[in-house]
């Protein structure tokens, strides 16, 4: 066992008893390298966070422009810092009208608590709607509106007044009422096994909210900056939030994340009380720096085009008899083989012979497709071309 690996296990806190255990030294594009010469294709991309590939040049020259200028100074929202602002700027011209103030924190999780506080202050209600099998973080408040009891009852008591209702299921949206905040859902329900909404239930879902005062909050922590052929999932089903969540992918590989509404409603935080949310480390200037050069990238309409095509190469050659379905659009599929026995065999196997995925947290019959946004085609048939090759080796 390698020095590291040891060090790994021994003091690194774990989140399973069977971690893949690779160890990287380098990476770059879509490959993760390691110390005795392999070569893994990495097909989840830091769960969605590398969607420009790994060592992209430009992020990383905005990197060491910043490094060289300053690093923290001091609680955010104190000092006016340029990446900070220019990083606003740049997310309100490429959104609605009503999404232009974005407060910046360091992760997803984060940009769930302070949305859902938000929602509460603004409304002055304490009710919380979300889905069954919707991911939103594993902080206390996250994990209250996190739709899969498995993940939540050793950690209750959690926050009340929480309803979990069906993604899809148009009667359930009779449960929003004059009394809810904020209903917080997926677009595209990622860890569900990337599950779409039917048609016109995001519309639906935006009507109630009108007539009942309710703030509609898109979670695109996992399916925004261009991962699914569009800057974000909403502008593909013509409904705009109250409340947008990104992160993930919005640093370009570095900690980053945000909630963004309109000024009005995050005017909220000001008053009752002052400094109604803070942070010491969101929207961290070397962070804003990748963000400006990630999203300078990821805006371009060839990439995002290409993302659609891409998606229908995947579809046309993943054809095998023990696929059931290659579910998703753009660059976050799941590939369904109806048994987690199989998938889990699946994922092993595929790591020894160098490709990178996963299950779903919320669906372990399917693996996961989810590579940098810039995978090049002949990328993508070599790595079908293996898929297929394990397959048929069970």
């Amino acid at each position: 066992m390698s020095y590291n690996r040891r060090l790994f296990f021994k003091h690194v806190a774990q989140t399973s008893d069977f971690p893949i255990g690779a160890e990287i030294i380098r990476a770059s594009g879509i490959y993760l390298f390691g110390p005795s010469g392999e070569k893994f294709v990495d097909l989840v991309s830091g769960v969605s966070v590398s969607s420009l590939g790994h060592n992209n040049q430009k992020i990383i020259e905005a990197i060491h422009v910043q490094t060289d200028n300053f690093l923290h100074l001091t609680v955010y929202g104190e000092y006016i810092q340029s990446p900070q602002v220019i990083l606003a700027r740049m997310l309100a011209d490429n959104l609605p009208e009503n999404l232009n103030c974005t407060y910046f924190v360091n992760s997803g999780s984060e940009a769930v608590e302070g949305a859902m506080k938000l929602a509460k202050r603004y409304t002055g209600r304490k009710e919380i709607i979300s889905f069954k099998n919707a991911y939103h973080g594993s902080t206390q408040g996250a994990l209250s509106i996190l739709g899969d009891e498995s993940f939540k009852k050793s950690f209750r008591p959690l926050l009340p007044q929480i309803c979990i209702i069906n993604y899809n299921d148009f009667t359930d949206l009779s449960l929003i009422s004059d009394k809810t905040a904020a209903v917080f859902a997926e677009p595209v329900q990622a860890e569900a096994g990337v599950v779409q909404p039917k048609k016109d239930f995001l519309k639906k879902l935006r009507k109630k909210c009108n007539e009942t005062g309710t703030l509609l909050v898109f979670d695109e922590i996992q399916t925004g900056m261009g991962r699914l052929g569009a800057l974000f999932a909403f502008e593909k089903y013509g409904v705009v939030p109250d409340i947008l969540l990104t992160a993930k992918a919005l640093g370009g590989g570095m900690p980053l994340g945000a909630f963004i509404s309109s000024k009005k409603i995050l005017d909220s935080f000001k008053t009752n009380p002052v400094l109604g949310h803070i942070t010491t480390f969101g929207g961290h200037p070397v962070s804003c720096a990748a963000a400006i050069a990630m999203l300078k990238q990821v805006k371009n309409k060839k990439l995002l085009d290409s993302v659609i095509k891409k998606e229908k190469l995947f579809k046309q050659l993943l054809l095998h008899e023990k696929i059931k379905e290659v579910r998703g659009e753009g660059l976050l599929l799941a590939v369904d083989l109806g048994k987690a026995e199989l998938v889990k065999k699946f994922v092993k196997k595929a790591i020894e012979k160098g490709i990178i995925t996963e299950w779903f947290l919320f669906d372990d019959k399917s693996f996961r497709i989810s590579p940098p946004l810039n995978i090049t085609q002949r990328e993508i048939r070599s790595v079908c071309k293996t898929i297929l090759e394990i397959l048929s080796d069970f």
